[in-house]
């Protein structure tokens, strides 16, 4: 089930690989090192891109969807990495709440849920789930369509208000599979005496994504300088631009020159390293998921001259929230297909650990645009061995040896994401600024 890997054999990725597998003992060891200092999130999942020239994330969700479409036979590594994650966090725990989307409709999302619930029930938890929506009056059983269910019960807040749950069940700690896009819920606000995770400055009510990948660029130069290769092979350049407005069109302007001046210095890197290629770039709102307010850049004109559908799509986002901040990333090509569509792989990790991946793919994308997009399917076997067991009597592009380089990657986001968590963590005086700023 490996999908055919269409990258070319030779040239600066391959470079990359064998560095990664000279060098393992010396990528595990640094690592470690990190993890002494800072705390991985609970989980986190990484889209990364394979150019062939260049491996790197383009996006880290830390608050990952997506759990049914993981190889089953990876299962005990979700379960040992939840006992490990759930050790740090709240070491007396027995009962936990799962607090999912509002996506009662979204079958494949609700597998999810109904897979991380039953990893969690592994891990020795017991787990309910507590829903926001406010349609959710009363205990309601979702069939899942595949001869699973889902109970759903509503969230409530319980005697004494500093904690929540649901009726007759008082959990230690709270999981969040909700990524907040539409503010924090009242009910999750002032909740005193239990853990929240992840924090609910993760969610995209104050996270961004400009902030992610300036951490990870930091994370990218201190690695690169102990492996003794240059951190744009992992690492994708980006700009931000704030106060846009698509509807308005206002700032067009400066987001047309910032893309102009991001494509130069693509450029010049092609140059570089002597890579035959048209630079583009991603313009994607600075916070948020699903795809969505996503459009490729090939020349700064192109941002002038956007058509009312154009601004459309790029003005809202998920929840129906508005756009007024942007990040331009350097694109990054991939040139990997699973059964003739343009795929790119999805890493899976929980606390520290790789615990898994699968390919997206879209038939009807190009290998320059986004895939996470209507039509996309996904590859649940494709990674048939851990990302973490390299095979060095190999070729350094073999598949475990391919999947090793994209869980050292996918690493890499997810100590950024640690840091970021940790910038963002407000201070003891600033608590009742961030709740009223969560509030909205």
């Amino acid at each position: 089930m490996v999908p055919h890997l269409t990258t070319a054999l030779t040239g600066p990725l391959l470079a990359l690989e064998r560095c990664f597998l000279e060098r393992q003992t010396d990528i595990e060891q640094w690592f470690r090192s990190q993890w002494l200092e800072h705390s991985p999130p609970f989980y986190a999942s990484v889209d990364l891109r394979n150019a062939g020239f260049k491996l790197a994330p383009v996006d880290t969700n830390l608050f990952p969807g997506g759990f049914n479409n993981l190889n089953a036979a990876f299962l005990p590594l979700c379960v040992q990495a939840t006992m490990t994650a759930i050790e740090k966090l709240c070491p007396e725990a027995r009962n936990l709440l799962l607090v999912p989307e509002n996506h009662t409709r979204n079958l494949f999302y609700l597998r999810n849920v109904a897979r991380l619930a039953h990893i969690l029930k592994l891990a020795g938890l017991h787990v309910r789930i507590g829903s926001v929506l406010p349609d959710i009056t009363a205990p309601t059983t979702l069939d899942l369509g595949d001869g699973q269910s889902l109970l759903l019960e509503p969230l409530i807040r319980l005697p004494g208000g500093r904690r929540i749950g649901v009726e007759g069940f008082d959990p230690c700690a709270i999981l969040l599979n909700n990524d907040l896009s539409a503010g924090v819920p009242a009910l999750l606000q002032d909740v005193r005496e239990q853990t929240i995770i992840p924090p609910l400055h993760a969610g995209w009510t104050t996270r961004r994504k400009s902030q992610h990948f300036e951490a990870y660029s930091e994370v990218s130069r201190s690695f690169a300088s102990v492996m003794d290769i240059d951190p744009w092979l992992i690492d994708p350049m980006f700009d931000v631009c704030h106060d846009i407005n698509f509807h308005e069109r206002s700032g067009e302007e400066c987001l047309a020159t910032r893309v102009g001046a991001l494509l130069a210095r693509i450029r010049d890197k092609y140059a570089q390293h002597g890579i035959d290629h048209d630079p583009f770039v991603i313009v994607k709102a600075d916070a948020g998921t699903y795809g969505m307010g996503i459009m490729t850049v090939r020349d700064p004109s192109e941002i002038v001259g956007l058509n009312r559908k154009q601004r459309n799509k790029m003005a809202v986002i998920k929840e129906g929230m508005e756009v007024s901040s942007v990040l331009i990333q350097e694109g990054v090509p991939t040139f990997e297909t699973v059964d003739g569509g343009v795929a790119e792989p999805v890493v899976y990790m929980m606390d520290r650990y790789v615990v898994g991946g699968f390919y997206r793919v879209h038939a009807e994308r190009g290998r320059d645009e986004n895939l996470n997009a209507p039509g996309m399917h996904f590859k649940p076997l494709a990674f048939e061995s851990c990302c973490t067991m390299p095979d060095p009597g190999c070729e350094p592009d073999a598949p475990p040896n391919r999947f090793y380089a994209y869980g050292v990657v996918a690493r890499l986001a997810l100590l950024a994401a640690s840091i970021e968590l940790d910038r963002g963590l407000p201070e003891d005086g600033q608590h009742e600024a961030v709740e009223a700023e969560l509030r909205g």
